[in-house]
């Protein structure tokens, strides 16, 4: 007999199995034994590929968002002081500081002093704000106005790194930055953001200073949990007025099927 008549197939698995293996997009129970089989190598070396494809491709506003998106929140795009592609990945902090036009642009287009000032980076995945940002732009901005908050003119910072909130905030002085970044692609997917958050940022801050909701995504935090859960940071900072470690979000609820 072989190994692969020991194998339990799919159609025999467990409930509790097949609830799992619907719930997320992770390879587990591959009907396998030691090694895998043709097709999931393919798999494998598929998502290897888009990753690297998320990593290493240039995020383009006009081509990578809606043209009625763009003309709608009236977006813009600007850069850090890193040139290339591979300046950004070898040279962490040229991501970290607006250009010289860049600022120059952000200064004009941009008001002073908003209560949230929304920016939008590609970082490791520009694939993660053509997917993710049109679906939840538009939902943050609503909860922002909302809550009676003034909210600053969006833009999309090219080459983007996270220390880039602490250029922002030392422009334009808001009192929370919400940056949605393209997050490192795994082998699961190449196309999930993060919303990285601060309370007045400014030159010096660290991660410490910032907290984080990663994982948006279909098959992570949906655009609705993430637009609710940022709100609520947002609400919690500017009460407190700090963010950081010591901010933690309140009690998350679960769908019951969970």
């Amino acid at each position: 007999m072989s190994d692969d008549d020991t194998i339990v197939p799919p159609a025999a698995w467990p409930e509790v199995v097949r609830k799992i293996r619907a719930r997320t997009p992770a390879r587990i129970f591959v009907a396998r034994g030691a090694s895998y089989s043709t097709g999931m190598q393919l798999e494998l070396r598929k998502a290897r590929a888009s990753a690297v494809d998320a990593v290493w491709s240039e995020f383009d506003l006009q081509r990578d968002f809606p043209s009625d998106f763009v003309a709608r929140w009236a977006l813009f795009e600007v850069s850090t002081q890193a040139e290339s592609k591979s300046q950004f990945l070898l040279r962490p902090d040229l991501g970290r500081r607006l250009s010289a036009s860049g600022e120059e642009l952000v200064l004009k287009r941009c008001v002073k002093g908003p209560d949230i000032q929304i920016v939008i980076g590609d970082g490791l995945s520009g694939a993660a704000l053509s997917e993710q940002v049109p679906a939840l732009l538009p939902l943050l901005v609503e909860r922002t106005r909302a809550n009676g908050w003034s909210v600053g003119a969006p833009f999309v910072v090219r080459h983007c790194r996270v220390g880039v909130m602490n250029h922002v905030g030392d422009l334009l002085s808001p009192r929370v930055v919400v940056l949605l970044i393209g997050e490192r692609p795994g082998l699961a997917t190449s196309a999930s953001l993060s919303a990285y958050m601060a309370y007045k940022p400014r030159s010096g801050q660290t991660d410490a200073d910032r907290n984080l909701i990663s994982n948006i995504q279909a098959h992570g935090v949906s655009a609705e949990s993430a637009a609710d859960r940022i709100i609520g940071l947002a609400a919690q900072m500017m009460t407190i007025e700090r963010s950081g470690t010591s901010v933690k979000e309140g009690a998350l609820h679960f769908p019951k099927n969970f």
